[in-house]
């Protein structure tokens, strides 16, 4: 059998195994990818793609970087996984460098965004505990943003007021509710005795990339010394240098009671964390959480390696340099292209491009061209390259989605 033929049978028994055995609850493009490195992808028909995706915002390092793949390797074979029941150098290794980049505090490990946010979501109940003098049920609420995306567990779904992401699951888990995104007065005015954090995304990525201003996120941190609330803030997509700082509320001046982050932490392999402040981590007891996967040897090793690569090729600094004249080439899309792009949005690595129309025909253009993007919202294009992307690569990025609209 010669090597055409046998791709094409595993071409043929990949679609069908799909069609056959995995749950059909993610509508897939027909492309397979077996092989990455820096910012390309293959499919298994040898064809070459600009992968804008990153993985939804999780492959910081691009595809395969070496010393991301020599730290995988190494610890592969020394020791993979423990259990929190014993102490692991890489746990205690990776808490140390993320609390230095947060401020002092305290860091819990699990596997994903969403079950980093829900350890935010226990966590403001057990302050609303404290704060209602150990009465249990009586101040548990927390103020979200409209259009907010937090995650598929039910806390993160109820968190989360989209009603694609929530239909089918009623009931869901009491205590939330809704202010508009950049306006200060409509949280101010959900306020009450009963409230216990308000608990946003710092950039709402899934919803169409919008961001909070610096003047809001100000106001926030204001209402909640006032008022004795937590600050959450959900930094999964938009954190670990995307917008060229290593948080993205970091560009605000102001510092949150509590961080949930995952993503673009593993360069690709599951991790995610939450830190939380000094003076709010004694809240959590032993027993109150836990994880059986979180902040293994070799999930820690990852994250650690992400660091090290984005401290050591100055990536803040070049994702800040670059992404500026990078966001000003798609802003002039909307002059070349004024019936089709409304608006881009965004900072740094996580930007959006705002359509008048249906994105689905331009994202297969964009695909069919060479460039992989991702939704957002109902029309929106999401733009994330890894941190280490090259000036080549942005500016042929901006060349395939001009090809794409005039297409």
């Amino acid at each position: 059998m010669n090597t055409h033929i046998a791709r094409t049978a595993i071409r043929t028994a990949t679609a069908e195994f799909y069609d056959a055995y995995v749950l059909k609850n993610y509508a897939r493009a027909s492309v397979t990818f077996v092989r990455g490195h820096g910012t390309q992808v293959w499919d298994d028909e040898g064809r070459a793609y600009l992968d804008f995706t990153s993985g939804i915002a999780v492959n910081a390092l691009g595809h395969c970087h070496p010393h991301w793949v020599a730290a995988m390797r190494r610890q592969v074979t020394e020791l993979v996984h423990t259990s929190n029941l014993f102490r692991n150098p890489n746990q205690a290794e990776l808490a140390r460098r993320l609390v230095g980049y947060a401020g002092p505090g305290r860091v819990f490990f699990c596997n994903s965004g969403a079950e980093a946010n829900e350890t935010l979501i226990k966590l403001s109940r057990l302050h609303g505990v404290a704060k209602a003098g150990g009465v249990e049920g009586k101040c548990f609420k927390i103020i979200c943003a409209n259009n907010a995306f937090h995650g598929r567990t039910y806390g993160g779904m109820s968190a989360t007021p989209q009603e694609k992401v929530r239909k089918g699951f009623a009931p869901l888990v009491p205590g939330f509710v809704f202010a508009e995104l950049n306006n200060l007065q409509s949280f101010a005015a959900l306020i009450d005795e009963d409230t216990a954090a308000i608990f946003i995304e710092t950039i709402q990525g899934e919803s169409g990339v919008h961001a909070c201003t610096r003047e809001f996120l100000g106001g926030l941190r204001a209402l909640c010394d006032k008022h004795n609330l937590l600050l959450m803030l959900d930094e999964v997509q938009c954190g670990i240098g995307r917008t060229g700082k290593f948080y993205a509320f970091e560009h605000a001046g102001i510092r949150p009671d509590a961080i949930g982050m995952a993503k673009g932490l593993g360069g690709g392999m599951p991790i995610g964390a939450a830190w939380v402040r000094e003076d709010r981590a004694d809240l959590f007891h032993a027993g109150h959480h836990g994880s059986t996967f979180g902040g293994t040897p070799l999930a820690c090793a990852a994250g650690l390696a992400v660091l090290d690569v984005i401290e050591r090729e100055n990536l803040l600094e070049k994702v800040t340099r670059q992404s500026a004249p990078w966001i000003a080439a798609l802003e002039k899309l909307t002059a070349g292209f004024p019936q089709k792009v409304v608006a881009v949005r965004g900072a740094g690595y996580l930007t959006g491009v705002q359509l008048a129309g249906d994105i689905a025909p331009v994202m297969t253009r964009l695909r069919e061209n060479g460039l992989l993007a991702v939704g957002a919202g109902n029309n929106t294009i999401r733009l994330l390259p890894p941190l280490n992307v090259s000036e080549e690569d942005l500016a042929k990025s901006v060349e395939i989605f001009r090809k794409a609209l005039a297409d």
